[in-house]
């Protein structure tokens, strides 16, 4: 009894600093000691780099919307596409005379890869990177240079804005306000892949094999320089509807995550200050949050014959699963925001689960395969 009641209150207390003294400490941070922040109405030279595979059926309107950006400054666009099979390259090509380049890897290398060799042909003082599903505000180009009027900032990440009700809108809102704390109160320790913006020497070297919005934030501080949140660069898109989709997204998503954190794990040393509070609150104990859901819930359940306490405690844990499940399988009926958000819980921890497992046999992931919403 004593050890699973130890075992439950690690699990506990582990998940509470995730998810709770985390957070907290942030807000706390940012409300009586922040880190002063300079924006200014700066207009250097941008670089927009689209990386696309087969992107055909979405690559005409998300031209259109970032063309159609206002920008006081000079601006480059190039189409990296990665291998692509339909008529992505002929599509970016029509739009030369808009000033749109091209960059056209032979063979499909992965995401990072054909960022780089848009990097490459890139002119910019400042590289700007979107996804095709992303529709950017008018104004989301000026905004997301501001904070590049302080020398100390080296990358700069959007807000994203996930139109509909589902648990993934709830997670990204929440995602959202944490990601604002940790930019006031010290370093962001993940860019939105959706859209960011980071100085041209964070782009030298370009690795092909770290996901680069995770990476680019973190080599940013490795550097000594800031990655901040702009709220005023705001970025829309809508919900996933294939569930099968978004689950390989968050796998995807995780493994390459594990990989930029190992990569990056001197940051962990406490000598870093709040940057390494942000990688071990941000990345460290969510990574391993899923970890201790498990060991919470077998620890409850070895406890409950004897205890009404654990009893009670594993009977919460079932009934918030139950919820998550019914949530995930029956979303177009309209569930709850707390069954919806339970639901993404649920997907997210159990997709961290399957992430360590191939992180852990070696099994690393390069190639991207472009979620469609």
């Amino acid at each position: 009894m004593s050890v699973a009641w130890g075992v439950a209150g690690i699990a506990a207390a582990w998940l509470g600093f995730a998810y709770v003294g985390y957070p907290l400490t942030l807000y706390l941070l940012a409300r009586f000691a922040p880190r002063p922040l300079r924006r200014g109405d700066v207009t250097p030279p941008l670089s927009l780099i689209l990386a696309v595979h087969d992107g055909a059926d979405e690559l005409a309107a998300k031209l259109d919307n970032t063309l159609a950006c206002t920008y006081a400054g000079a601006r480059q666009v190039i189409v990296a596409s990665d291998g692509s099979s339909d008529g992505t390259e002929a599509l970016a090509r029509a739009y030369a005379n808009r000033g749109v380049e091209l960059v056209a890897l032979p063979e499909r290398r992965g995401k990072e890869a054909a960022q780089a060799a848009a990097i490459a042909r890139a002119t910019g003082e400042i590289l700007v990177f979107s996804d095709l599903s992303a529709r950017l505000e008018p104004d989301a180009l000026t905004a997301i240079v501001r904070p590049f009027a302080d020398p100390a900032v080296g990358c700069v990440s959007s807000e994203d804005v996930v139109e509909g009700g589902s648990g993934e809108g709830a997670y990204v809102r929440l995602e959202m306000a944490l990601r604002q704390w940790e930019s006031e109160a010290a370093s962001l320790v993940g860019l939105s892949g959706s859209f960011f913006a980071a100085r041209r020497e964070l782009g030298d070297p370009w690795p092909d094999d770290l996901a680069s919005d995770f990476r680019t934030a973190l080599e940013a501080g490795r550097r000594g320089l800031r990655a901040v949140s702009e709220p005023a660069a705001r970025a829309r898109f809508g919900v996933t509807e294939d569930a099968a989709a978004e689950w390989a997204r968050k796998v995807r998503t995780v493994r390459r995550g594990l990989a930029v954190l190992f990569r990056y794990r001197a940051l962990l040393d406490p000598r870093r200050g709040r940057l390494a509070l942000a990688v071990w609150g941000h990345k460290l104990a969510r990574f391993t949050s899923p970890f201790a859901l498990v060991a919470l819930l077998v620890a409850s359940a070895a406890a409950a014959a004897t205890s009404a306490p654990a009893a009670a405690l594993l009977a919460a844990q079932l009934a918030a699963y139950a919820a998550g499940l019914w949530a995930l399988a029956r979303p177009s009926d309209g569930a709850g925001r707390l069954p919806r958000l339970a639901g993404y819980f649920l997907l997210v921890n159990a997709s961290m689960l399957v992430a360590w497992a191939y992180h852990v046999s070696g099994r690393r992931a390069v190639t991207w395969a472009p979620t469609r919403r």
